[in-house]
């Protein structure tokens, strides 16, 4: 083999790469267009989405931290209050596709020649750096409050949950394409499968104390492995094993759901 022909063909290797990194880009810039021309509806946006874990923060941690250890406390609601977050932020991303996909406006981007992967990409990439602004922005409004976290857990729980959040916002993409052309089942998956999913991963208030038989099904919700690893990596156990599970989960939802969404989307027309 000539030394030409192998720069030929690693250059048709990279070709399909490049490709798919420039139309991700593109339609990266193309979800962040709108919000980047008005900045005020954005910040508005933000503010309602943050409206639910804020008031989470301002009425139900007090009563937390009234009963125990303020700080100890703090680090052991915050993550709750993220993981929550990421529940119903993500999982709602789909809204947006289903809008599209209803109006007409999403059937014409997917007759172009595009990469229905990088479309996918593109949103998924504007739903994790929401998530990741968000995320920052509850501990920085926690940390008056009491919060005292170790520096490198918050950034890798984040990180985390960044990972948790993209897999949760694929598979809301999944049920948005599934839901066409009426919307009908992605309302109702959404409205009933989030609560069970807090509520079933001790969120608000420990599971220690539930009956056996609710412990056990929490054991069968994977957000709560999720968790339990944001507290730990709050309070700088980066080594704990429920850190590794809680890893472990994220990483396989972000999987599940990047692979589902984008079969979705290839057999979306």
């Amino acid at each position: 083999m000539t030394v030409e022909t192998a720069s030929m063909r690693r250059g048709a290797r990279t070709r399909p790469v490049k490709g798919l990194l420039r139309d991700t880009l593109v339609s990266f810039r193309r979800e962040m267009t709108p919000a980047l021309r008005e900045p005020g509806g954005v910040l508005l946006g933000t503010i309602i989405a943050m409206l639910q874990p804020l008031l989470f923060l301002v009425l139900f941690g007090p009563v937390l931290a009234g009963g125990g250890g303020r700080e100890q406390t703090w680090q052991w609601f915050i993550p709750g209050v993220l993981v929550m977050m990421c529940l119903f932020g993500p999982l709602s991303a789909g809204y947006s596709l289903l809008s599209e996909l209803i109006g007409g406006a999403m059937e014409r981007m997917l007759v172009t020649p595009a990469s229905r992967t990088a479309m996918l990409m593109g949103r998924t990439l504007k739903g994790s750096l929401i998530l990741l602004v968000q995320a920052v922005l509850i501990v920085a409004v926690a940390i008056p409050m009491g919060l005292r976290p170790d520096l490198v857990g918050v950034i890798v729980g984040i990180a985390l949950l960044v990972v948790f959040g993209t897999g949760l916002g694929a598979l809301s993409f999944v049920l948005a394409i599934l839901s066409r052309p009426s919307g009908t089942l992605f309302y109702l998956v959404t409205q009933t499968v989030v609560f069970p999913l807090m509520l079933l991963s001790g969120v608000l208030l420990p599971l220690e104390a539930a009956p056996g038989w609710l412990r056990a099904v929490a054991a069968l919700n994977p957000v709560t492995y999720v968790v339990e690893a944001q507290r730990r990596l709050f309070v700088g156990e980066l080594a704990a094993p429920p850190v590794l599970y809680g890893a472990v989960v994220a990483v396989a939802v972000a999987a599940v759901g990047l692979l589902l969404a984008t079969r979705a989307m290839r057999r979306a027309v």
